[in-house]
């Protein structure tokens, strides 16, 4: 199975999120389960995914708090033998996520800047002013402009949100590309929700992005 698409399961609560999960059985191998399930049984998904039907698991919770208690946060979900995690990209939570994740098989993935927001966003919440793209890669490990933070010295793995077939509404993104611009680009995964789950037949829809996909 091409793990290189991550579909998100952002469906309501984990009963719904196993229903869709073998609708689309061994075409998808990666899923992603976000913030907005951990209430609605997200973790014993992620669990059931991972060790009753060997899928892999990004579990998108995007923390940020001090250093302790993210470093401690990490540390309990580095037992679930989960693949990624993401936190917010500012060094002393990357720094401590790290130290939380040391010893286990958990990669942690630093949230450049949500694909959700423009520049007007940034300046709402007082970020300092600047080229969306600059402070991309001056953030930099993951990102929507994966081709520049490629281009950075030493090796990132780079998973790009916020990707549409093309013709596909983009919803509440506001910087979006198609799976095989996203992968030329250098992303090593792309992660699609709404484009999968909200079709009709959810499988022909994934196998649909991954046939777009340039070969590996």
């Amino acid at each position: 199975m091409d793990d290189r698409l991550i579909v998100a399961l952002d469906v309501p609560d984990a009963l719904a999120g196993l229903e869709l999960a073998n609708r689309l059985g061994d075409a998808v191998s990666f899923y992603k389960i976000g913030l907005g399930m951990l209430t609605g049984g997200g973790l014993a998904l992620a669990n059931e995914l991972k060790q009753d039907h060997g899928k892999r698991i990004f579990l998108d919770m995007k923390l940020f708090d001090i250093g302790a208690t993210v470093e401690s946060a990490v540390r309990g979900i580095a037992r679930f033998d989960l693949d990624f995690l993401t936190v917010h990209g500012d060094p002393h939570v990357v720094r401590a996520a790290k130290q939380g994740a040391a010893g286990s098989d958990l990669k942690i993935l630093a949230v450049t800047i949500l694909t959700s927001l423009d520049r007007a966003d940034l300046d709402a919440g007082l970020m300092r002013a600047g080229d969306l793209h600059d402070l991309t890669v001056e953030r930099a490990a993951r990102a929507f402009e994966a081709a520049a933070i490629r281009a950075l010295p030493g090796s990132r793995l780079i998973v790009t949100p916020g990707v549409r077939p093309a013709g596909a509404a983009a919803g509440d993104q506001k910087r979006i590309e198609t799976p095989a611009a996203a992968m030329a680009a250098g992303a090593d995964h792309i992660v699609v929700g709404r484009p999968v789950w909200q079709s009709p037949d959810p499988r022909a829809a994934a196998q649909a992005i991954l046939d777009e996909l340039p070969p590996r």
